[in-house]
């Protein structure tokens, strides 16, 4: 028993300063890693993405926790299905893949409010990132329920963790609080003990590099292909004289936005930069992102760079593994430099997921949002003098109505407008139901309308995520200021949150006669259709065909936005998962600004990823 109790501790993964190298087990060790995250892959998926990982070549994956993904609400913590990660991490031990987990609390990874919780902003005047007592105070209690269930699962201990990174980017944050990196240090080493591998990623510039780095905590560094490499790590060499080159996030691909080109990435450029490398002895997390995925349902986040920048649904990335999983032509290109350095696996790569076509399907409106707000909103509505955003209600995402009436007659055109930065970050605009037009952030402030005293006006408001980059202000939602007509603010609001999601999860409004009152096509309103699989369910592509703006669900699962004018992005990726055999599939659509005249939907083999049809509406 004594003997077995003292294996373990033989397991070590350290930093040799003599040899600029990882030690593994006492012998020098180098990793090339690839980034997934559990989040945006179904769970049903795992295995397959992990085992072309594998299959491709590498040693560890680099994983990132998003905390908003498990502690939804202060103190709710959520682990199942989807969401478990320890199921996730056993998955990559039974692959024999090595992890490097990055477990925030700030995550960036263009999601959500960079994996920060919303409810945080509960206490507007809260400092994010930084020593703020109200902030420590949340990040310690999660940390004390997510790393007791890493540290089992630590290398030393007989598990496949073997290094764990201390916040993200850090260094390109304008707070540069090195009391809250040594709070975080503190945490990190008291719950996950003396002997992990603690590190930091930061970019090459000098300033990064200062902020985001600490004694006792190993800096890496970030960069792409087309760098010199060389130069690179001189930077790195400024921080961390001696030990191993790291590149934590070597960019395989890029982002998109809505309403920019789809970002490209030559394969022969990534394969290179990364022979470059190896050849230098450097281990490399390959890549940034070696498996892109999907922000399913409102996860993904927004860049501020001069302007409020939402993240695509699709979160290909042009990576070596497509959205759906699919080895690519620069998966294959990167195989063969890596197969230079050392042995692959034996075996075939696994193919392609199959694909299918279930071609078009015909919609029929059902309802005007205005229309199922009882249903959307059973609590009813919220008084208010003035409008209140979506953190001091606790609406986390999705969509908030405030209504209000006019004050006055308005025979002739006024101006309805809201100050800067007041939209966050659609609104959408009914009068009397009839729908007026849309306001939006860092876009159209203004609109003119005309009514009489007493007449209802909505103003739907959509959160498309909340900044996860390049901005250092909280991020809120919804009405942030007074909306006014000829400049007099409006008052007197009913506010109704709306648990759209809740509902369609428990079958809305497929299981509901229809309550279409009204055949218009303009303005927020939901359509419904069903179609079937043919014996077997596999994935697919949903095009959008005549459509402006909206979410889709197929069986109640949120399967993200669609934004057909703005693009690039023209197809949602439907997982098989989602679908069922031998029944219906239900498919609901909440159309924002306008269904087309047929409202059908296209179901096809291959996504459509870059055509931006026009920049507005």
């Amino acid at each position: 028993a004594a003997l077995l109790q003292a294996s373990p501790s033989a397991r070590s993964f350290q930093v040799d300063y003599e040899c600029n190298c990882f030690l593994k087990d006492g012998v020098p060790f180098r990793y090339i890693s690839g980034s997934i995250h559990y989040a945006r892959v179904p769970r049903p998926a795992w295995r397959d993405r992990l085992l072309k990982m594998h299959m491709s070549g590498l040693s560890a994956v680099q994983v990132y926790v998003p905390w908003n993904y498990h502690e939804m609400l202060p103190g709710v913590y959520d682990f199942a299905g989807n969401r478990d990660v320890e199921a996730f991490l056993d998955l990559t031990a039974e692959l024999g893949l090595l992890v490097i987990l990055r477990p925030g609390p700030y995550i960036c990874a263009e999601w959500e409010m960079g994996g920060l919780p919303a409810w945080l902003l509960r206490k507007p005047d809260i400092i994010l990132r930084s020593s703020d007592p109200a902030y420590l105070a949340a990040v310690d209690s999660w940390l004390h329920v997510l790393l007791p269930k890493i540290k089992p699962r630590l290398y030393q201990h007989g598990g496949n963790i073997i290094s764990v990174q201390v916040e993200n980017e850090y260094g390109s944050y304008y707070a540069c609080d090195y009391g809250y990196l040594r709070h975080l240090l503190g945490s990190f080493r008291a719950l996950l003990g003396n002997e992990v591998l603690l590190f930091t990623t930061d970019s090459v510039q000098v300033e990064a590099l200062r902020c985001g780095t600490l004694q006792g905590l190993y800096a890496t560094i970030d960069f792409g292909p087309g760098s010199n490499v060389t130069e690179a790590f001189d930077a790195q060499r400024r921080v961390e004289p001696k030990g191993p080159l790291v590149n934590s996030e070597y960019y395989t691909g890029w982002l998109d936005y809505w309403g920019e080109a789809h970002a490209s990435t030559s394969s022969a450029w990534v394969a290179q930069g990364l022979e470059d490398m190896l050849q230098l002895g450097a281990s490399v997390n390959m890549q940034y992102m070696f498996h892109g995925g999907t922000n399913f349902a409102y996860w993904s986040g927004a860049d501020y760079k001069d302007q409020y920048k939402p993240v695509t649904t699709s979160y290909d990335y042009d990576a070596p593994l497509s959205e759906a999983g699919d080895p690519t032509e620069k998966l294959f290109a990167i195989r063969t430099v890596i197969s230079k350095f050392q042995p692959l696996p034996v075996g075939p790569m696994p193919p392609a997921t199959p694909k299918y076509a279930y071609g078009r399907i015909a919609l029929r409106k059902y309802a005007d949002l205005l229309d199922v707000l009882d249903v959307l909103c059973p609590s009813g509505p919220i008084q208010s003098q003035f409008p209140l955003t979506f953190e001091a209600i606790k609406q986390v995402h999705g969509f908030v109505l405030y209504r209000t009436e006019l004050p006055w007659d308005i025979p002739d055109p006024a101006t309805l407008g809201a100050p800067p930065h007041s939209i966050c970050d659609r609104g959408y605009i009914m009068l009397q139901k009839e729908y007026q037009g849309m306001l939006e952030r860092d876009g159209q402030m203004t609109l003119h309308v005309t009514g009489k005293a007493g007449d209802t006006l909505d103003m739907l408001l959509e959160n498309m995520g909340r900044i996860s980059f390049g901005a250092n202000v909280s991020d809120f939602k919804g009405l942030l200021g007074n909306i006014s007509l000829d400049s007099i603010p409006l008052s007197k609001w009913l506010i109704y949150p709306l648990a759209i999601d809740t509902a369609v999860q428990q079958g809305w409004p497929h299981a509901a006669m229809s309550k279409s009152s009204s055949k218009g096509r303009a303005g927020p309103a939901f359509y419904t259709g069903t179609f079937e699989t043919p014996g077997i369910a596999w994935d697919t592509f949903v095009n959008f065909p005549g459509w402006s703006k909206g979410q889709l669900w197929i069986n109640g699962f949120n399967l993200g936005r669609y934004w057909t004018y703005r693009g690039p992005q023209q197809t949602l990726f439907v997982p098989s998962s989602v679908l069922y055999v031998g029944r219906p599939n239900n498919i609901t659509v909440l159309e924002l600004e306008g269904a087309p005249l047929t409202p059908i939907l296209l179901f096809l083999d291959q996504p459509l990823f870059n055509t931006t049809l026009v920049r507005s509406t």
